[in-house]
């Protein structure tokens, strides 16, 4: 009997060590070093800023929103060993590098005037009397530098000092707001303010009115959609999440 069950202990030995021998199914990330609020950190090689953060352990309590690059409030600076630049970026689209040193501006402080856009005139004498540090533009381009949209910044400030309102409505149309550029700005220009100026100005006054758009807001303002407005309300955010992206399919 004891011969026979050490037989079997010694049959069964050999699957055991196969077994710890067996290669990992999901082998260890490629890992880079970044440094967050002035401390180092190993995070995985293929992450976004954003990621690194709460990677290493941080919560994001400000300076996160959409997570997908169209909110900007994840405005972010880095510097790069050996590089004298600083550069710019928004942290859920700008991925990690080795020995990155960077840090986060949720918010970027900016005066912004108070108006009434039914008493404004769209000419150039509103940016005069509104943001007349346009006019001390240098024509640096820093701000279009650090614009993490690749947006033509300094070209609709130059247009705003022209008075040309389409041409600012057209260059800013996908600016995000994310500060960036103001912060960069020797004339000390917040460029995001002018030009959402410049889009009311032209939305207001110039731009060719919509049939099918006043026809729509019609039908909002006649609660044509309030049934399907609360049967919304009600969802699930699972069930939301899935008729959003059902979008890119359908």
């Amino acid at each position: 009997m004891a011969t026979e069950k050490a037989a079997r202990k010694k049959k069964a030995e050999p699957q055991r060590t196969r077994k710890t021998e067996t290669v990992p199914e999901h082998p260890p990330k490629e890992m880079v070093t970044v440094f967050i609020m002035g401390k180092a950190h190993r995070v995985p090689a293929d992450a976004t800023i954003m990621g690194a953060i709460e990677y290493a352990g941080y919560q994001i309590k400000r300076g996160a929103g959409c997570r997908e690059g169209f909110c900007g409030a994840c405005a972010t600076v880095y510097r790069l060993p050996g590089d004298y630049k600083i550069y710019t970026g928004l942290a859920c689209t700008t991925l990690v590098r080795e020995g990155m040193w960077l840090a986060q501006l949720p918010v970027i402080p900016a005066q912004k005037p108070v108006y009434d856009i039914t008493r404004l005139e769209p000419n150039v004498s509103t940016f005069q009397k509104l943001y007349p540090e346009i006019f001390r533009c240098v024509a640096c381009n820093t701000c279009t530098k650090a614009c993490p949209q690749s947006l033509q910044v300094m070209d609709y400030i130059q247009a705003a000092i022209r008075g040309d309102i389409e041409k600012v409505m057209d260059l800013s149309f996908d600016c995000l707001s994310c500060g960036l550029c103001a912060i960069r700005c020797p004339a000390e220009i917040v460029h995001y303010n002018v030009g959402l100026l410049g889009r009311r100005l032209y939305g207001r006054y110039l731009s060719k009115k919509s049939p099918e758009l006043e026809a729509r807001l019609k039908e909002i303002k006649e609660k044509k959609y309030e049934k399907e407005y609360r049967e919304l309300m009600k969802t699930s955010r699972e069930e939301l999440k899935k008729k959003y992206y059902a979008r890119d399919t359908e």
